[in-house]
């Protein structure tokens, strides 16, 4: 058995579901517009990307958005469940469910239940969260462990799930963690790289590659301009039209992904937004 790199632990590959090949090209999933107090305007983005096409939809795992404690938050795993009732075809997940949030029993528990709702169209991508969500944590009482005593509780919710026969991914960017999605997972999932780094990080990786981040299009060059400027550059965002996204797509197929999971600034606001990720989706398929 190998170890999983850095952790002293043997590792237990092969107790998850085959991985799920891209049929064509990269499979396209698309995020909701979570971070707000009423849940209808997320029912009704999944409804839509099922309606365009799409071949996922991923939830968040976080108590507020990044940095603003001010706005709300739906519960991600909460929310998974209820989406397995109002859709159909996409495949749901979280993205990612982050160890330590909730008692170990208890979050493998629920993805447990979310996948007899679900079966083959769930994906339980797990990780271990950063530096940045410290402060959401410490705010609700919940203690955040060094790195890792979190790499270690990865290890063990993933062997729990896979045991299972639970299709696990692991997300996140650093070494270790892409050490644990190849010794413990099925997949991997890297977070906002460009299209370079993704394909340094993938390299060599064992298991099915994933890419996720955020995204904002416009319908022609000026309308995307127009809607960089109201929201404003993040690091990592793909910008620009539906061409822009498709370069992004056939950059990510070319570094072996069989996914990318956009998550639109704009979701939620631009009744537009979905169409135009699936315009790009349809593109590479």
């Amino acid at each position: 058995m190998q170890e999983a790199a850095g952790l002293g632990l043997p590792s237990h590959r092969g107790g998850g579901l085959p991985l799920v090949a891209s049929v064509g090209g990269v499979r396209v999933g698309i995020t909701l517009p979570q971070f707000r107090h009423e849940a209808d305007p997320s029912f009704a983005v999944a409804h839509q990307a099922e309606a365009a096409g799409l071949d996922g939809v991923f939830v968040f795992d976080h108590l507020w958005p990044l940095r603003q404690p001010e706005r709300p938050a739906l519960h991600g795993l909460s929310l998974l469940a209820a989406l397995a009732v109002e859709t159909d075809r996409v495949v749901l997940g979280p993205l990612v469910a982050r160890v330590g949030l909730l008692p170990d029993a208890l979050l493998v528990h629920s993805l447990l239940t979310i996948d007899r709702m679900l079966g083959e169209r769930f994906v339980a991508t797990l990780g271990t969260g950063d530096s940045s969500n410290r402060d959401e944590n410490l705010a609700y009482g919940v203690s955040f462990p060094p790195k890792a005593e979190r790499l270690t509780r990865l290890v063990e919710c993933c062997r729990r799930l896979r045991g299972a026969g639970v299709r696990t991914w692991v997300g996140g960017n650093s070494a270790d963690v892409r050490s644990v999605a190849v010794s413990e997972a099925d997949g991997w999932n890297g977070w906002g790289s460009d299209t370079t780094t993704f394909a340094a990080q993938a390299a060599g990786l064992d298991v099915e590659v994933s890419w996720g981040g955020q995204v904002l299009l416009g319908g022609d060059e000026d309308a995307a301009a127009a809607k960089l400027e109201h929201h404003g550059m993040r690091p990592g965002l793909v910008h620009g039209t539906v061409a822009d996204l498709v370069k992004h797509f056939e950059g990510l197929a070319d570094a072996g992904a069989t996914w990318a999971v956009c998550a639109p600034l704009d979701i939620g606001v631009d009744a537009g937004a979905v169409e135009l990720v699936a315009e790009a989706a349809a593109a590479v398929q």
